[in-house]
């Protein structure tokens, strides 16, 4: 047995070797071992290059399975409960007419498109997308060097010293020091029936802006918090909201407690979601009040008052207005989601109805993406001694975001779409989300991209609210491979597994930006975003090249594939516009349906229900519509000219040859168009959006350059000279009234005071004296030779030394 164990040191690696085959064992390297270096074989970009793997494998096992203890529960799913709100309309879908379109699709067409009539079966595609091998050359990618370093520094000092000045204002922002680290949902003495839902929903441990902010919710105390996007901004103020609500008095009547206010539909049915996830071991109750949504169900559900209401600001002052029994006043907890967009001109008036309707004592929670000066103002009216939670300011996108670039050259506009086509077909196969400007564009490229064999769904305003939650759904359920969707579905949407990110077109600004990409790299996980940007973008893009952490590639698609997938959208061209008519003429169809039946109605003598009311009138309303629009001054001529021939509008200044002239200028323009080629369409088609874009980006400039009000500066500000350095800034070549408006010291405000007080006493005595004859009361007196004595006192301007002498 001993001769057995003993093993010689010539034998001992043998059994290592044996072990480490049998075991898959890491093996101890020794010093004077050579090792293989794999590393240059790795290769980065081949993971986003063109391959035919449409989909990963699963594997056998769901690591994270988990068995349920009831039917009830198996079956339960959010999106029932918010589909009850939904009028259900039966309308043609957009799939079917699709599908129509490609059986019919002749030979020699599928031929061009290299696809089987069957591309719309998920089985057909067996995990792999039908490629040749010309389409699977790999694209070229470079990467993008930073440049003026040297400002970049400057600026982020700016910003450091703008952050400072911001935490000076001890007087209006409190700062709340907590010496004890968060690291566990266990350590904010949260109750049993919300530990148990977060441990169902999966959270682990809690998010920066979690941690800083449920203990101070919890308090009561006002809050103003700052996270990027996709950081569980809405579960950190949901938490210490329901943990609040908990502890309400079993009152016989039902109070509608808290009031959540959210941008967008899709945001509100994502929080509704949400709450209804965190209270499905609790008895609180939540309500939905959003846009495109049913009103008789809605109304019914907020007659029983909920505890928490989840709202967009238009449809809840109509329910303000008019829903009975349903009002603001006994609000004790306002919360404030992506207010920055909130506070966009759109949404400014009904704002303030909003707020002025609230109850004056409550706990307001403001959470924003961005800090703007608007927010800053809202702030400032709407919060009581705020606590100040600033995790991140959402300036630039995730650290593990991957953005890439297409350059468009100049003249090449008609490209984008060829470009787009590429990208979907060859690279980026499922979980993509594309972002266009326009809702025509994102209904286009919707049919386009369906035509070309991928599954894919739309968000836009055009849809109905039906249509929009039944496309986010099919998008979450991976029932559809790509969404098209403008800015509607930019902010505040966690859709998880989003892969990629492809902009058709450049947003309006930078924050604009980041808000779209960051659908993709949440919570830690790795995304790619993949921007189309030509010569007319090229300054938004330099900016997201300084502001970004890691390097930003350029990938360079070669030109035959983009002249290969040109000839098959231009192939298509006929089948999308024969979808489009399909849908015009249903659209026809409907119109013409609802007008008989109104006009039945009105013979009958069924009369409607009583007007909706609402907190303007229609006057304001069309003046607030009117300053909102972006159309140029051309298009309202052209209004104007619509209503004159109609006879709405009777100005002396018609022109009847003008008008007919303009008319056979539109006749011709209509019939050159029928001669385009799709090359010369396709580039209009994209100049349109970058068009859209440019007024934005005006409309927002000029709100930026509007006068603010006048705020009032200390004596000695410090800051910097025009030589570059630091010191007090001197009050030189002032007037005496901005002297005098801009002296805040002690002396000036009492002089201020001495000097409205005495002329307040000079209009009391001198009433009955005409204006000619008013004088000082003192000198008044002493004239009567009441102020004995004043007596031979001069009351004219002071005399100098050298006169008394």
């Amino acid at each position: 047995m001993k001769k057995d164990k003993k093993i010689s040191k010539t034998q001992a690696p043998k059994v290592v070797e044996v072990v480490d085959k049998k075991f898959d064992l890491i093996k101890t390297i020794n010093e004077d071992e050579d090792v293989e270096n794999l590393s240059a074989e790795s290769d980065v970009e081949v993971e986003y290059q063109p391959t035919k793997l449409k989909t990963q494998k699963k594997g056998d096992f769901d690591s994270g399975f988990k068995f349920v203890s009831s039917v009830s529960e198996y079956n339960h799913d959010t999106w029932d409960d918010l589909m009850k709100f939904v009028k259900k309309k039966n309308r043609g879908k957009v799939d079917d007419k699709i599908a129509h379109v490609i059986k019919g699709r002749s030979k020699e067409k599928a031929d061009i498109l290299s696809k089987a009539d069957d591309d719309l079966d998920p089985s057909s595609f067996n995990n792999e997308v039908d490629l040749s091998d010309d389409e699977l050359k790999h694209d070229v990618m470079k990467t993008k060097p930073k440049k003026g370093r040297k400002r970049e520094i400057e600026k982020d000092d700016k910003q450091v010293e703008i952050e400072d000045e911001g935490d000076d204002q001890k007087d209006f922002f409190e700062e709340v020091k907590n010496d004890e680290e968060i690291s566990s949902f266990y350590q904010m003495n949260l109750s049993r029936p919300l530990m148990k839902a977060i441990g169902v929903l999966g959270y682990i441990y809690p998010t920066p802006i979690q941690a800083a902010t449920i203990p101070i919710g919890l308090l009561g105390r006002d809050i103003c918090g700052c996270a990027a996007t996709g950081t569980g901004k809405t579960a950190a103020y949901m938490l210490p909201t329901l943990e609040r609500l908990l502890y309400k008095p079993l009152a016989a009547q039902a109070v509608t407690r808290v009031l959540v206010l959210v941008p967008t539909r899709e945001l509100g049915a994502q929080v509704y979601q949400v709450s209804k996830q965190l209270t499905q071991f609790t008895n609180i109750e939540v309500g939905i009040a959003i846009g495109g949504l049913d009103v008789k169900a809605q109304e019914a559900v907020l007659r029983t008052n909920p505890d928490i209401v989840i709202a967009t600001p238009g449809r809840l002052i109509d329910h303000i207005k008019n829903t009975p029994s349903f009002s603001l006043d006994s609000i004790e907890v306002l919360i404030l989601d992506e207010a920055d967009r909130m506070l966009d001109e759109y949404f400014a008036e009904q704002m303030k109805e909003i707020i002025q309707s609230c109850s004056k004592t409550r706990q307001t929670m403001l959470f924003s993406a961005t800090m703007t000066d608007q927010v800053k103002d809202l702030v400032a009216v709407s919060l009581t001694k705020p606590v100040k939670v600033f995790v991140n300011n959402n300036q630039t996108v995730a650290f593990n975001l991957r953005q890439e670039f297409i350059r468009i050259r100049e003249g090449r506009e008609s490209d984008r779409e060829p470009l787009l086509a590429a990208l979907l077909c060859r690279t980026f196969h499922d979980h993509c989300m594309v972002f266009v400007q326009t809702k025509k564009t994102a209904h286009r490229l919707r049919i386009l991209i369906g035509l070309l064999g991928i599954k894919a769904g739309e968000l836009h305003g055009d849809l109905t609210q039906a249509q929009r939650l039944e496309s986010l759904k099919q998008f979450k359920d991976e029932q559809i491979d790509v969404l098209v969707a403008t800015d509607v579905a930019a902010r505040g949407l966690d859709i998880s597994g989003v892969k990629t990110v492809i902009n058709f077109v450049m947003p309006i600004t930078l924050e604009h930006y980041i808000h779209r990409v960051g659908r993709t790299a949440r919570a830690g996980k790795a995304g790619v975003s993949v921007s189309l940007a030509g010569e007319l973008e090229r300054k938004i893009v330099k900016d997201i090249i300084k502001n970004a952490v890691n390097p930003v590639k350029n990938r360079i698609i070669a030109p035959e594939i983009i002249e290969k997938y040109r000839k098959k959208v231009q192939a298509l061209e006929t089948e999308i516009e024969k979808v489009l008519q399909e849908e015009r003429a249903e659209k026809l169809l409907r119109q013409t349906e609802e007008q008989l039946n109104k006009t039945e109605q009105k013979l009958k003598g069924v009369v409607g229900g009583p007007s909706r009311e609402w907190f303007q009138s229609r006057r304001d309303r069309k003046e607030e519509k009117e300053r909102l629009s972006l159309k140029t001054e051309s298009d309202k001529e052209n209004k104007k000219s619509k209503k004159r021939k109609r006879g709405e509008d009777s100005d002396d200044d018609f022109d009847p040859v003008k008008f007919q002239r303009e008319k056979v200028q539109k006749m011709f323009k209509k019939k050159a168009e029928v001669n385009k080629t799709p090359s010369q369409l396709a580039k209009e088609r994209a100049l349109q959006e970058l068009t859209k874009v440019s007024m934005v980006q005006a409309k927002l400039s000029k709100i930026k350059n509007r006068p603010t009000r006048v705020t009032v500066t200390g004596e000695e500000s410090k800051g910097k000279s025009k030589d570059g350095k630091f010191g007090t800034k001197r009050k030189g070549r002032l007037s005496r009234f901005e002297r005098d408006l801009t002296d805040i010291s002690k002396k000036g405000v009492k002089k201020l005071r001495y000097d409205a007080t005495k002329k307040q006493k000079m209009d009391k005595k001198g009433k009955g004296m005409p204006e000619k004859t008013k004088i000082s009361i003192d000198k008044f007196r002493n004239k009567k030779g009441l102020n004995k004595q004043n007596k031979g006192k001069a009351f004219g301007p002071k005399q100098s030394k050298k006169g008394k002498r």
